[in-house]
């Protein structure tokens, strides 16, 4: 792959895990026990008022799938990342062919071919 392209590529990747970090950041925390892992802040339930606590743990529910999702976003960003800096980056995780330079500037996180990936 034309080592430009990967600059930028990689540049992408960075720019956009600072951005799932910084969003997974105002809501939740990083797990200290398992790499990798966030956790949604658990609503104070100090207030004494019965609506105000309903909305917060309402919008705590509500967080938990914006969690899981970031966190598999960023997941794959990471992996990606660490393929080209084993310089195993850009290859389909199950036909092993490389995965076409298009697919890659629009998806620069993506384990598999457009093919592999229908599958």
């Amino acid at each position: 792959m034309d080592k430009n392209l990967l600059k930028k590529i990689k540049g992408k990747l960075e720019k956009e895990k600072e951005r799932l970090e910084k969003t997974l950041a105002s809501f939740a925390e990083k797990d200290k026990k398992l790499k990798g892992d966030w956790d949604t802040r658990m609503p104070k339930m100090d207030s004494g008022r019965l609506e105000e606590e309903t909305d917060e743990v309402e919008e705590f529910s509500n967080l938990l799938p914006i969690e899981n999702t970031l966190e598999l976003e960023l997941e794959k960003i990471n992996l990606a990342l660490k393929k080209i800096k084993q310089e195993k980056y850009g290859i389909c995780e199950k036909c092993k062919e490389p995965i076409p330079q298009i697919r890659l500037k629009i998806y620069p996180q993506a384990k598999y071919c457009k093919k592999c990936e229908v599958k």
